[in-house]
């Protein structure tokens, strides 16, 4: 294969906590390769349990959220999924 004609596969999960080995609550799907055509909410159940799973599959982590303690006061305010962990797939 030559490097131009690999392609980019991106996984997002939001899991529970900070750990990799935390249940998966969201995700969202992205696939350069064009082989597949994900939307958001085409699925109820998540690619993978947990992000160990995703790894054990052959995904690469790439990036994981900062860890930003909540502003005292704001403990239990909801907001945006903070346990976030990018992975890809080179096909």
């Amino acid at each position: 294969m030559k490097q131009h004609d690999v392609k980019q596969r991106v996984l997002v999960l939001y899991l529970n906590t900070s750990a990799l080995d935390a249940e998966v609550l969201a995700w969202s799907n992205y696939d350069g390769t064009g082989k597949t055509d994900p939307t958001t909410g085409d699925s109820d159940e998540p690619p993978y349990k947990t992000g160990v799973d995703a790894l054990k599959d052959g995904w690469r982590l790439f990036q994981a959220s900062q860890l930003i303690p909540p502003y005292p006061g704001h403990e239990y305010d909801t907001s945006f999924l903070k346990h976030e962990f990018w992975f890809e797939k080179l096909e």
